[in-house]
């Protein structure tokens, strides 16, 4: 048992995908031309009056029912007073005592990062969900520090757990899993590296039944890896205060990827330094019927939902599922696939259809899992570009109908697959051209065995010799050379014999 307990909460920060920022009607983009997007009301000047984008509103919305948050009957925004480079008017319009979404959980699982163990499942209360304005970017070159305007003003969603966890791993889970929702929702691009999603990470360490510790900041991780790298970083080196006497002093401080430690920054700031007060210029937000509705509506499958459903509906193991799942476009294109493969047939009865069904699909999943990621990636091509790719969902079907009636082997469907995407063809098109559909006639695969044997007179005299002694002890040479027979029969036919039957006909002329 480990001698402290630590206790981690999150504080995670999205850029909503709206065309424009949350309280003005410039431009929301990322990678333009510095200080192109900004206006007289996102650079504060004197006499402006913000007005909110409701579709910032809706996405922050969508969010929060994802995440079991409640909606309250009114939310309205606060002026959060700090005195920074990259905000102007020396205060961020936020939310403070009514945010749009509150008392919410998320239910972790899943494997650890080194992929060797599930971790243990856990409830992670969400405080709250706040609709706020971004600041500007700070750039620093040596002496000179440069300021682009342009992402200030954008719509940001800050989501704030409790402090419910208590592993790096298990915070790198949690951020993992609410990129892959809001990605689902199609609410933000989780790019992480660009700075569409980013993390706060608040831990404190203290002996086991004795509460909250003093609370350590980690500000501005930009991946998922850092946000595990910079916690158990941190309470080791709590730990090792703690151990020599020391007190933990409350600040802020960075992870440094180059020393794979933190540093201080500054004194952790509290709420009352910030002197929120109610915006006046704008007026609470009172959510109607509507725009529940419109929420509502807006919804999708989640993946860890989609996830289950894939494992009861298809037959898929756990790891399967969660691997498909972890992309919406690629959880498209296999369920497409799969309907396009499994439609029920009349003349089979409802447990032949499903075995038929749950068949189609795990070939579909095993290729798109290996074959086509490896393809993808090949071509340099991403998952959202899935729907351009020649290997489409009807195609991707009849291969596996095909290999699945036992039309082609595994290997000419790979082929297949390969020139399908090179050639822009149809592969039932392809498989006849290539004269590659499976031979399944014995008679005629019986012809190619006795040509095998006579070109393999010293294989089969050993072979015979050893059926007829029948030495248990020499089983494993007679398998040996069993498969050698099949595997030069299967090379003669082009690879088109069915293996079983050629297997069959070697025994049947031995």
């Amino acid at each position: 048992m480990a001698k402290y307990q630590s206790f981690i909460g999150l504080e995670v920060h999205i850029h909503l995908l709206t065309k424009t920022k949350v309280f003005c009607r410039c431009r929301s983009a990322f990678g333009d031309e510095p200080n192109t997007n900004v206006c007289p009301v996102c650079l504060g000047y004197p006499g402006v009056l913000p007005t909110l984008n409701i579709e910032s509103m809706r996405m922050g919305c969508m969010v929060a029912r994802s995440l079991h948050c409640t909606i309250p009957e009114r939310t309205w925004f606060e002026r959060k007073q700090y005195f920074y480079p990259d905000m102007t008017k020396n205060y961020q319009i936020s939310q403070f005592a009514s945010p749009l979404g509150q008392n919410g959980y998320m239910e972790l699982e899943g494997r650890s990062p080194s992929g060797e163990s599930r971790l243990p499942k856990k409830k992670v209360r969400i405080k709250e969900c706040h609709l706020e304005e971004d600041a500007g970017k700070m750039i620093h070159t040596g002496t000179v520090s440069l300021l682009d305007y342009n992402r200030a003003g954008v719509s940001l969603l800050e989501i704030v757990t409790e402090p419910d966890m208590e592993t790096g791993e298990e915070a790198e889970l949690f951020i993992q899993e609410l990129r892959r929702i809001v990605r689902y929702l199609g609410v933000c691009d989780g790019n992480m590296e660009e700075g569409s999603l980013r993390a706060d990470a608040n831990v404190s360490i203290n002996l086991p039944g004795k509460g909250l510790g003093r609370k350590v900041e980690i500000k501005n991780l930009n991946s998922s890896r850092f946000v595990r790298l910079g916690l158990n970083y941190e309470i080791r080196r709590q730990g090792v205060a703690l151990d020599e006497g020391k007190t933990i002093v409350q600040e802020t401080r960075l992870w440094n990827e180059n020393r794979d430690e933190t540093m201080p920054m500054r004194q952790k700031e509290n709420a009352q330094d910030y002197r929120y007060f109610p915006e006046p210029d704008l007026p609470v937000f009172c959510p109607d019927e509507a725009f529940r509705t419109s929420v509502d509506i807006a919804l999708v499958e989640l993946p860890r939902a989609r996830m289950r459903r894939l494992m009861e509906e298809y037959g898929l193991q756990q790891e399967q599922a969660e691997l498909i799942c972890d992309e919406k476009e690629g959880a498209d294109y296999f369920e497409a696939a799969v309907s396009a493969a499994g439609a029920d047939k009349q003349e089979l009865s409802k447990k032949e259809n499903t075995e038929a069904k749950h068949s189609a699909a795990l070939q579909i999943a095993n290729w798109f899992l290996s074959d086509i990621k490896h393809i993808l990636g090949r071509e340099g091509l991403a998952l959202k570009d899935i729907t351009s790719f020649r290997l489409n969902p009807r195609r991707l079907a009849a291969l596996a109908v095909m290999a699945g009636a036992g039309r082609i082997t595994g290997k000419l469907a790979k082929q297949t697959m390969e020139l399908v995407i090179a050639e822009d063809r149809e592969p039932e098109e392809i498989v006849k051209a290539n004269n590659w559909e499976q031979l399944t006639d014995p008679a005629q695969i019986a012809e190619t065995v006795k040509a095998v044997f006579a070109a393999e007179e010293k294989t089969v005299t050993e072979l015979r010799a050893l059926k007829a002694e029948g030495d248990e002890t020499k089983e494993k040479r007679r398998r040996t050379l069993a498969a050698y027979l099949v595997g030069k029969v299967i090379a003669a036919t082009g690879g088109r014999a069915d293996p079983k039957i050629a297997g069959q006909q070697v025994d049947s002329l031995l």
